[in-house]
């Protein structure tokens, strides 16, 4: 099967604490020799898009800046076309507002927290999603300020194990305020489509790969992409079979034990198997 473009998450599908995730950077390096386009979509909000290409040129990967599509991207993108010249407070672990030019953005970290923002940002869970941040946005939220999440993911996988992010405490604050977040990363589908807009690829010829069943794989196809799960990173084997129990529910077009049997699935051969090929004179 033949793809028109690949779209990568990458925490847990190309790296695990940015350390590489075996055969992933031999499967980058195949796509890119057969003029496969990719992009990467993360809800990463620790580092900008020029961190995370440079990190994965460490772990082996030649990534430019500009196929890398963050939250904060798509964020930023959201409030100047919904929220124009609005005052924004950022509650985030990581300065990322390199990739988020153009608005008027302070760090919670930075302020008393006295003054009402216009809107309230939520990146990635941290040290700053502390108790009285975290009350402050809630008492926020209850007067109708609007909150723009870069994403709902409940968790990541890191060397040292699953941590919890920035969906466990908006989901809880959404329920008791009455008022519900706006949410632009992964699972919401702009993510999706603007990635296949920026390789000029349809989203019915791409393949979207993943670690988490909804926000990556079934998110993808419901946009129309074909979708890859693959069972390292965050992916739960228990979770897989509780959904596929149901009949009725959508599933993923395709399970692989890692990104490294991608190029199989693509009809393509990476370069360790062309050079088994040789030495065996197939």
């Amino acid at each position: 099967m033949t793809a028109g473009g690949v779209l990568f998450d990458i925490d847990g599908v190309l790296v695990t604490s940015w350390a590489p995730i075996p055969g992933a950077a031999e499967t980058v390096r195949t796509l890119s020799d057969r003029g496969i386009p990719c992009a990467y979509l993360t809800n990463t909000t620790t580092r900008t898009r020029r961190q995370i290409a440079a990190a994965l040129a460490d772990a082996g990967m030649g990534v430019r800046p500009d196929e890398v599509v963050t939250a904060a991207v798509l964020t930023a993108e959201y409030v100047r076309s919904h929220h124009p010249g609005a005052h924004c407070l950022l509650v985030n672990d990581g300065d990322i507002t390199e990739d988020m030019p153009g608005l008027d953005v302070v760090d919670s970290t930075e302020v008393d927290l006295g003054d009402t923002p216009d809107v309230i940002l939520l990146g990635g869970a941290g040290p700053q999603f502390c108790h009285r941040t975290l009350s402050r946005v809630y008492e926020w939220m209850t007067l109708g300020v609007p909150v723009v999440a870069m994403h709902r993911s409940t968790s990541w996988r890191t060397a040292d194990g699953l941590l919890i992010d920035t969906g466990m405490y908006l989901i809880g604050m959404e329920q008791t305020s009455g008022r519900q977040a706006v949410a632009v990363g992964k699972p919401a589908p702009a993510g999706f489509l603007a990635a296949a807009a920026r390789l000029g690829v349809e989203p019915e010829e791409m393949f979207m790969v993943g670690d988490d069943l909804n926000n990556d794989v079934l998110a993808a196809q419901v946009v129309g992409m074909t979708g890859v799960l693959v069972r390292t990173g965050k992916f739960r084997q228990d979770t897989l079979d509780r959904w596929s129990a149901d009949e009725f529910a959508m599933q993923p077009d395709y399970v692989l034990d890692s990104v490294a049997d991608l190029p199989a699935v693509l009809g393509l051969t990476t370069d360790a198997e062309r050079s088994d090929g040789e030495e065996s004179g197939v």
